[in-house]
């Protein structure tokens, strides 16, 4: 049995014609491209309602001798994350491809800081979302509540092209040095803007830098979230106990994060590339033993440059070219995890 998310070659996309970046960005959410993008998303969500009804009879029919790890014979799980940060910065001091300076306090704005940045949504996250839809890939959109709220065009796009839209905190903020009351505040604030913009309430959280605090995961618990990626401990997702109930992470990764490595490390593209192939190999070929997900982060200022999306071309026709990988949403993912009796549960919480 196949899923609708599963690839079988590289040579089956079923995406729907990408709408140009600067018809896009002229006209998002008017007229056809609506319409389209509505049917698209109803299409999808009558395959997830069919899978997840599947799902507990395939995983409980799964034996680790038969290699089923995944529903409906799908080997590989490829979780990509489309972090949305650009407009959500703080005006200045933030990370950025610039040499550190103290500007003045007549200085309000650290402006070259600001148009790398502004050059992930005018160009980086419009570029990936036509990538996407080539190769028919749905990827997870963390995005920062100011992002959504300063470009609402943007964030609604994401969402009508079939991406999951979740929380990654209203700005950038120190949270794991909130009060539990300044931090849940935070939390309700973060899922707020971006359920407002987009019509989705997020059900999966990431930390800025993954930097939660002791109440994090029992903050998230109460409010309705399903998941987290704030851990790098494992290459597939596990639940965890989080105030007395089952909670799900789906893992986050540094070493396939083109942040840390494009920019942190100064890595070219091509040796980029080859240290994703090179994860995606070695996993494809443990996952015939083991459940096994792979993690890759793109980030809209970076992965959306012309170069970046070129690697990005090629990574995922390397993927699509091998039987029975699937990119999943991480909600997905979460969803599969805690109604499977395969899923790693760990009595350690980090």
């Amino acid at each position: 049995m196949q899923t609708p998310f599963k690839t079988t070659s590289s040579n089956e996309s079923g995406a729907l014609p990408p709408m140009g970046r600067r018809k896009f960005l002229a006209r998002a959410g008017i007229g056809a491209g609506a319409l389209a993008a509505g049917a698209l998303l109803q299409g999808r969500a009558d395959a997830q309602e069919s899978t997840a009804g599947e799902l507990p009879g395939l995983e409980s029919g799964a034996t680790k001798s038969g290699g089923c790890f995944w529903p409906g014979g799908i080997r590989l799980v490829i979780s990509i994350s489309m972090q949305f940060e650009a407009g959500g910065q703080p005006p200045k001091g933030t990370d950025s491809p610039f040499p550190r300076v103290d500007l003045p306090a007549s200085v309000p704005f650290d402006l070259a800081a600001n148009t790398w940045f502004a050059y992930g949504y005018r160009e980086g996250i419009p570029r990936m979302l036509d990538l996407w839809d080539r190769h028919g890939v749905k990827v997870t959109s963390h995005m920062i509540g100011e992002a959504a709220r300063r470009h609402p065009e943007l964030a609604k796009e994401i969402v009508k092209r079939g991406h999951e839209a979740a929380a990654h905190g209203p700005r950038w903020s120190s949270q794991y040095a909130m009060s539990r009351r300044a931090e849940r505040t935070f939390l309700v604030e973060a899922t707020t803007m971006v359920e407002e913009v987009t019509g989705q309430q997020p059900v999966g959280y990431n930390c800025n830098w993954l930097r939660r605090g002791p109440n994090t995961l029992s903050l998230l618990q109460e409010l309705g979230f399903v998941y987290h990626i704030d851990d790098l401990s494992r290459d597939e997702p596990f639940i965890e106990q989080v105030n007395g109930k089952d909670f799900a992470v789906v893992p986050y990764t540094l070493r396939n994060n083109d942040i840390l490595l494009i920019e942190g490390r100064n890595y070219s593209p091509g040796k980029f590339l080859d240290q994703i192939k090179l994860e995606f190999d070695q996993l494809y070929e443990e996952a015939a033993n083991r459940r096994r997900m792979m993690s890759v982060s793109a980030h809209d200022r970076i992965s959306g440059s012309p170069q970046m999306a070129r690697v990005w071309e090629e990574f995922l026709r390397h993927a699509k070219s091998r039987p029975d990988v699937a990119f999943l949403r991480k909600d997905e993912i979460a969803r599969y995890a805690l109604a499977s009796p395969l899923t790693v549960r760990e009595t350690e919480t980090i």
